[in-house]
């Protein structure tokens, strides 16, 4: 199985890589068009500013391809705010794969961003996480609202996605290579996953 990540060069890629090596796989980084479009499975990761991300994947001409995957595609952490629509931050229209906003987390007497361990609670329907209260890893000061394309939550003053997932594009806002048990398990079922 051909597993790429994307170089967005907005990302820690190595801890990435090194979570799916770890379970097994060989790993390619790269930013080529055709490599990215015959992968079996798509990481597109991120750290920083949607404004910044997304000018990358233009300058790399990548916005059009990723747009026309139809393998299985996860988005982490920045990746995940990607796969939407628009992003209040840098106010910067993103892939649109997913029809979602994403937006500033409220203050609501916490301190931004959001960083630490937290809850996930999956919805009934997440082919990728099924343990209630699972712990994982979250660094953020955006996020997406809880919507019909919400496939588990958590709670930072308010709710907020923590999983979305739209056909083969799915979203996760905290970092699975960071979050343990709970994090390999999401990242090994998504590359065994069957897309119907």
């Amino acid at each position: 199985m051909s597993v790429v990540i994307v170089d967005t060069e907005c990302a820690n890629l190595t801890s990435v890589r090194f979570a799916v090596e770890r379970l097994g796989y060989s790993v390619l980084i790269t930013d080529d068009v055709e490599k990215i479009r015959s992968a079996d499975r798509v990481i597109l990761p991120g750290v920083g500013t949607a404004a910044a991300a997304m000018r990358n994947l233009q300058r790399k001409q990548l916005v059009e391809p990723l747009r026309e995957l139809t393998q299985p595609v996860l988005g982490i952490c920045l990746g995940m705010q990607l796969l939407t629509s628009h992003s209040e931050e840098g106010d910067v229209d993103c892939l649109n794969l997913i029809p979602a906003q994403t937006k500033r987390l409220p203050q609501c007497g916490l301190p931004l961003p959001h960083m630490g361990w937290n809850t996930l609670q999956p919805t009934a329907d997440n082919p990728l996480v099924d343990d209630q209260d699972s712990y994982c890893y979250f660094v953020h000061s955006f996020a997406v609202a809880v919507d019909e394309y919400t496939i588990a939550s958590s709670e930072y003053g308010e709710r907020f996605a923590s999983m979305i997932r739209h056909n083969n594009y799915f979203g996760a806002q905290f970092h699975p290579e960071r979050s343990g048990k709970t994090g390999e398990a999401l990242l090994k079922r998504f590359l065994e996953l069957e897309l119907c």
